[in-house]
């Protein structure tokens, strides 16, 4: 059976919150037992995002397709594989499942549900790291998507896993998740302010990425649609 678009819609919430919940409940843990090491609590959010997401993309990859984020969308629209209004769609159920996801970690850990970030996260070289890092990640769905298809959610993973720690932002990579992660007081949270320049950098990664890999797909195997 074909899943229907309220089910992918539910897949694409629910991948979303569980994410950012792993993303600000790990970030959370992490700084709760190693307070004065940012290093310790950067390598548990490594450790607990990037197998998250491997489990989220075989788990929910034949429901949605395992977005989760918003630029990932954008690629699949310029690809001319996914029309406007469904991404429209996307789009708010993983902005819905982001948000969602960091309630569910403030609640686990006996924090205020409600909050506003004053983590200061801005400036050339992190919106230029957030270009690069959705840049590569989008390559990677993509490039290995043609290659190795059943490696994507391992490659994936590994890829944020990475991402974490070669880039200046830490690798948001993600749309929802930069808008959800501004609603965290916690070490894993980017003032609300500062997102805005980061979206545009992920976007601007995205169709950057898009245009490469079709460019390098078609010179690579001149046969591909």
């Amino acid at each position: 059976m074909v899943p229907t678009l309220t089910t992918r819609l539910a897949g694409e919430l629910f991948g979303t919150a569980m994410l950012l919940a792993t993303v600000v409940g790990s970030g959370i843990m992490g700084e709760t037992l190693s307070p004065d090491n940012d290093a310790i609590a950067l390598l548990g959010n490594t450790i607990a995002t990037g197998a998250i997401l491997v489990v989220l993309i075989l788990m929910l990859g034949p429901v949605c397709g395992a977005h989760f984020n918003p630029a990932v969308t954008l690629g699949f629209v310029l690809r001319r594989e996914m029309g406007i209004p469904v991404a429209g769609a996307y789009w708010t159920a993983q902005v819905l499942g982001g948000g969602l996801g960091v309630l569910i970690a403030h609640g686990m850990f006996d924090q205020e549900l409600l909050q506003i970030s004053a983590k200061a996260r801005t400036g050339p070289a992190q919106w230029f790291a957030e270009g690069v890092a959705t840049f590569g990640l989008l390559s990677t769905i993509f490039l290995v998507g043609k290659s190795r298809e059943e490696a994507v959610p391992l490659a994936v993973g590994l890829y944020i896993t990475a991402g974490y720690w070669f880039t200046a932002s830490t690798s948001f990579a993600n749309p929802a998740v930069t808008i959800a992660r501004g609603f965290t007081n916690t070490f894993s949270g980017i003032d609300p302010y500062h997102a805005p320049a980061f979206v545009l950098a992920q976007f601007g990664g995205a169709v950057l990425a898009t245009w490469f890999c079709l460019w390098l797909v078609r010179r690579s195997f001149p046969t591909a649609p």
